[in-house]
C-alpha cells in the first residue's frame, strides 16, 4: 500500500493517515467554534496569541537560549556530551506549564477557578515549582548518566 503513495507523497501511508486523522480533528475542533458563535472571539485571542508570541516572546526566549547556548558552548569545548539540550528540555516544559497555568499560579483567578471547579486553587506555585526541580533535577541525571556512558567508552 506504502508504494502507490510513496512517489507523490515521499513519505509512508501510516504518516498520511495520521496527518489526515490531525486536520479531521481540527476541522470538528473549528466547526464546533463557529457552531457556537465563538468565531470573533477565538480569532482574536489566535491573532492576539500569535502576535504576542512573535513579537515579544520569540525574540525573548531566542535571545535567553542564544545567550545560554553560547556560554554553555563556549564553557564546555572540551566536553564530548552537549549540556544545552538538557536545559532547554526542561526549561521548555516548565515554560509551557507556566504559560498555560500561569493565572492559577499567579493567583490572580482564584474566585472563578473555586467556582467552576469547587476546588480551591491552593498549592499552583509550589506544585509547579516542584515540577520544574523535577524536571531539571532528572534532566541533570540524564546528563550525569551520558558524561559517565562517554567515559566508560
Amino acid at each position: 500500500m506504502t508504494e502507490p503513495i510513496k512517489p507523490r507523497y515521499d513519505a509512508g501511508a501510516l504518516h498520511l493517515v495520521g496527518h489526515l486523522a490531525t486536520f479531521a480533528v481540527a476541522v470538528y475542533a473549528l466547526a464546533q467554534i463557529i457552531h457556537r458563535g465563538h468565531a470573533v472571539n477565538f480569532v482574536a485571542w489566535f491573532a492576539g496569541a500569535a502576535v504576542l508570541h512573535d513579537i515579544v516572546v520569540l525574540p525573548l526566549y531566542s535571545l535567553v537560549d542564544r545567550l545560554v547556548g553560547h556560554r554553555v558552548h563556549r564553557a564546555g569545548r572540551r566536553c564530548a556530551v552537549p549540556l544545552i539540550n538538557h536545559l532547554r528540555a526542561p526549561a521548555l516544559i516548565s515554560g509551557l506549564l507556566l504559560l498555560i497555568y500561569f493565572p492559577l499560579i499567579l493567583g490572580t483567578d482564584q474566585r472563578s477557578y473555586l467556582g467552576a471547579s469547587g476546588h480551591h486553587p491552593e498549592g499552583y506555585a509550589r506544585n509547579w515549582a516542584l515540577i520544574t526541580a523535577t524536571l531539571f533535577a532528572a534532566s541533570a541525571i540524564g546528563y550525569a548518566l551520558r558524561l559517565l556512558w562517554r567515559s566508560w567508552r
